[in-house]
């Protein structure tokens, strides 16, 4: 139990990190992601032999393929996050990003009638709660009868669901891997990927900036795919919706991020709705 609960933390910690360091004027979206990534795997060469494990499998056409899919998902996902995140308060983009363990059980019972039920669980007692935690999303961007979606709320709802995406694929290819193994693999494909594709100038930042990227990441993925390994997508999920509770408390405390009350309520709502899907 205390592995998902783990990755919680780790989640509301990396999230107010990464907020204090995307304020800053000098920190592009670009630099960001591909210097974030590069953090991961400085942060993890000290580990990575000590947990390395690769099984012949994963070499296969099908899984190499499998895993080039988890890396673009994961690309997309993490530049729609940081984009949002640069722009937008936190204690907003809760509402959409709580989206996320919701569109991972959706897509967990979508890929089980593909793929089978020994990797995915399947649930159908989940269309009601979808439609209560959609409008309870549209609820809280209401403003004097009508909606508000601003572009950056919109992209952090896009980033929850190649997150989920990412997420539940990885799933496919797991058992080949030690989680360890498969993070830093993934790590090394998207720094790669974003150093190639975004050639961002990656010095003139403060020393302590470069501290507190070393510090994001590298637990709570590993944490989570521990957590799939071992107890599942859905009770994993479950325990992972601790996370944003934490994200709303620390964001005021730390960013003086106060939340309106209508996005509490809705923030609840979904919380709620995803505990109910999960444990009937």
């Amino acid at each position: 139990m205390y592995i998902p609960i783990l990755g919680s933390l780790a989640l509301a910690i990396n999230t107010i990190l990464e907020k204090i360091i995307l304020k800053k004027r000098e920190m592009s979206i670009k630099k960001y992601q591909t210097l974030g990534f590069l953090g991961i795997i400085i942060a993890m060469l000290p580990i990575i032999y000590f947990f390395w494990k690769i099984s012949s499998e994963a070499f296969t056409l099908k899984n190499i393929f499998i895993f080039l899919l988890v890396i673009i998902f994961s690309v997309i996902a993490n530049f729609l996050y940081y984009y949002s995140l640069k722009k937008e308060k936190v204690s907003k983009l809760e509402s959409a990003r709580i989206l996320e363990p919701f569109l991972t059980i959706l897509l967990s019972i979508i890929f089980s009638f593909i793929f089978g039920e020994i990797l995915y669980e399947k649930n159908f007692k989940i269309i009601i709660p979808a439609i209560i935690a959609t409008l309870a999303l549209v609820f809280s961007q209401v403003r004097k009868h009508h909606l508000r979606f601003n572009k950056y709320f919109i992209t952090a709802i896009f980033a929850s669901f190649f997150f989920a995406l990412e997420l539940v694929t990885s799933r496919l290819i797991l058992d080949f891997y030690s989680p360890v193994t498969f993070y830093f693999l993934r790590c090394i494909s998207i720094f790669l990927i974003s150093f190639a594709v975004f050639r961002p100038k990656l010095s003139g930042l403060e020393k302590k900036t470069y501290g507190k990227i070393l510090l994001i990441g590298a637990i709570y993925r590993m944490v989570i795919y521990y957590g799939y390994l071992i107890y599942g997508i859905i009770f994993t999920t479950l325990m992972i919706t601790l996370g944003p509770i934490l994200v709303y408390a620390f964001a005021w405390i730390f960013l003086k991020d106060k939340p309106r009350l209508r996005e509490i309520i809705a923030f609840l709502i979904i919380l709620a709705c995803i505990l109910y899907v999960i444990l009937t």
